[in-house]
């Protein structure tokens, strides 16, 4: 196996999953997107914040090897990142780019959380980009019929140690 893919929803725990395997080992690919940071997001850990010109610059010298338009604002990672990489949060459409054979070489853990708890995630989240209503939307329709995955993650307080060993199986 070469690389780990988390997909969920809006506040679905895929960033503290992404930083528990960055603790194990992970070489996490740090999306590049032109939405604005969040109060304490920091440029090149949380995300590489780019302008609309900066990302459409990389997509027109086909740098990206997968991007998605969500929500009016761009993400993706870039081919290099998949070379280098084996740590990634996608969106399912992002994951749909993926090769046959790199999603092949893929784990796609999918973390499938209770709105409620998502919605006080969120609520909770300081200088947040978008409305709670408007990312519950979009992901509603984002994740609808999703089922490209090989794992589900239902249980908003799964334990660390479930990521740290299915890095260490699959990566290691």
């Amino acid at each position: 196996m070469k690389r780990i893919i988390f997909v969920g929803k809006a506040a679905s725990g895929k960033d503290h999953a992404r930083k528990v395997a960055e603790a194990a080992g992970a070489k996490y690919a740090v999306s590049y997107t032109t939405r604005p940071p969040r109060v304490g997001e920091i440029d090149g850990v949380d995300y590489i914040f780019l302008s609309p010109e900066e990302f459409e610059y990389m997509i027109s010298k086909d740098m990206m090897y997968e991007y998605v338009e969500f929500n009016g604002w761009y993400y993706g990672t870039t081919n290099k990142q998949m070379n280098e990489c084996n740590t990634f949060i996608m969106t399912p459409l992002g994951l749909s780019h993926l090769s046959e054979k790199d999603r092949e070489e893929s784990y796609v853990v999918y973390f499938n959380i209770d709105e409620n708890i998502r919605r006080e995630r969120m609520g909770n989240r300081q200088g947040n980009a978008d409305s709670v209503e408007r990312r519950i939307l979009a992901d509603e329709e984002d994740f609808s019929n999703y089922k490209n995955y090989d794992l589900v993650i239902n249980d908003p307080n799964y334990e660390d140690e479930v990521v740290i060993n299915l890095f260490k199986v699959l990566i290691d």
